[in-house]
């Protein structure tokens, strides 16, 4: 789909700090992430919501999705998926937000944060992409 960032992101048209790349999908981080090292998974066909993915497609997609999640490297994970309200990009997309016990994240408010730097951000996505490796 031309005018989608997500579609644009995994035809590697558009920059994005990737930590995996496969049949199944896409994972890079999250450019306002709830805590440092948040991925997003895309699958690469474009469709716009879970209830839109073929049903052959979710083994593979969330067996991704997994595999990011043991990778972040953090004592828990919050996985989520936003479908239409809330979703900023009508690409199916799965948040992957590394958690630890107090770290403020409270019910479904997500309070957002910058890298401090590029390479900051490509240093999260290299340690995530080399734990996927």
């Amino acid at each position: 789909m031309p005018d989608c960032l997500f579609c644009s992101i995994v035809a590697g048209d558009v920059p994005a700090y990737r930590v995996v790349d496969t049949d199944d999908g896409v994972g890079f981080l999250d450019i306002r992430p709830v805590f440092k090292g948040h991925v997003l998974v895309v699958p690469r066909p474009h469709v716009s919501q879970l209830i839109d993915l073929p049903a052959a497609l979710l083994p593979g997609y969330f067996a991704l999705v997994q595999r990011v999640a043991g990778a972040l490297g953090s004592p828990g994970t919050f996985v989520a998926i936003n479908n239409v309200v809330s979703q900023s990009v009508p690409h199916l997309h799965t948040h992957v937000v590394p958690r630890t016990k107090g770290d403020g994240l409270r019910g479904f408010f997500w309070p957002r944060t910058k890298y401090e730097s590029e390479s900051e951000a490509q240093s999260y996505a290299d340690r995530v992409a080399a734990a996927l490796r």
